[in-house]
């Protein structure tokens, strides 16, 4: 849905109210589900056919506990297999208002029905043209590599022994903040306008036995982040320079970079929005 077609909602209405008692109008809704995910389980985000996603599977769940045939769910941006979110953001309409307590009581029974790899932290309602996808103003990935072999954060970890100059990768990385134009990291024949992305942050850190690397951009392209790192990592080892890696920005070939790095290791972290823009009065998202 286009953020024009989702303002035309403005102007649907439904007239009948019921089960006012229990916290619950009737009319045309819009509302934010605040929630993570264990990708592992799951094809990404996106319905994909004949296999599971968190999309479906958010979907029937949520159209099971409100009696619906069939309720679309738009994600905030769509993660690829086996990618993680420990912050995720989506939104459904319903001709139906719900208070605070209803919400709450939503968010619980959903939550129930739900399997492990999927929580819902919040449901709430936003304005009628509000869009998860659209109106995010950046987000912010994060890839984690453990140095040390570790039999309980393997699942969710990148194993890399070999040493890495970061000195040399955090001085790469900067570079990505100053470019513009990202095809040489994004997957080939993929359906999108431009490859223009602005990041705003782009680090690695030492964190006890792990090395995270934190990326913030307005936008992400497929694939992007993982051949960032797997590029990266080339730096590190001393495979490409600093200089080799800013020729493979001015490239735009895909062909140049390195090897991106498996999925498993990849969380989404964090989605900003401007909440005025958002929010009905007097609601606010939670921190």
């Amino acid at each position: 849905m286009s953020r024009k077609d989702s303002k035309n909602l403005k102007n649907v209405y439904f007239c009948a109210c019921k089960n006012r008692d229990n916290g619950i109008l009737s009319d045309i809704m819009r509302y934010f589900l605040h929630l993570a995910y264990n990708g592992t389980p799951f094809f990404g985000w996106q319905i994909q056919p004949d296999h599971p996603s968190v999309q479906e599977t958010l979907e029937k769940c949520l159209s099971l506990l409100l009696h619906q045939e069939r309720i679309p769910i738009t994600g905030c941006g769509r993660t690829d297999t086996g990618v993680h979110a420990s912050c995720y953001y989506a939104h459904f309409d319903i001709d139906q208002h719900f208070d605070q307590e209803a919400c709450e009581r939503i968010k619980d029974q959903l939550n129930n029905f739900l399997p492990k790899d999927i929580v819902i932290y919040r449901l709430f309602a936003v304005k009628e043209d509000a869009h998860a996808r659209f109106d995010a103003e950046s987000r912010t990935y994060q890839y984690f590599i453990s140095t040390v072999k570790n039999p309980f954060t393997y699942p969710q970890r990148l194993f890399f022994h070999r040493p890495l100059d970061v000195d040399l990768m955090n001085q790469a990385a900067e570079l990505l903040k100053k470019n513009e134009d990202f095809t040489s990291f994004s997957k080939v024949h993929t359906q999108v306008n431009n490859f223009i992305c602005h990041v705003s942050e782009a680090v690695w850190e030492k964190k006890g036995d792990d090395l995270v690397f934190t990326i913030t951009a307005n936008r992400f392209l497929r694939n992007m982040v993982r051949a960032i790192v797997g590029t990266l990592l080339e730096v590190g080892l001393g495979k490409m320079s600093v200089q080799d890696f800013q020729k493979v920005l001015d490239r735009k070939d895909r062909c140049e970079a390195g090897t991106s790095v498996p999925a498993h290791a990849l969380f989404l972290t964090d989605v900003r929005y401007n909440e005025h823009e958002i929010l009905k009065k007097d609601d606010e998202i939670e921190k």
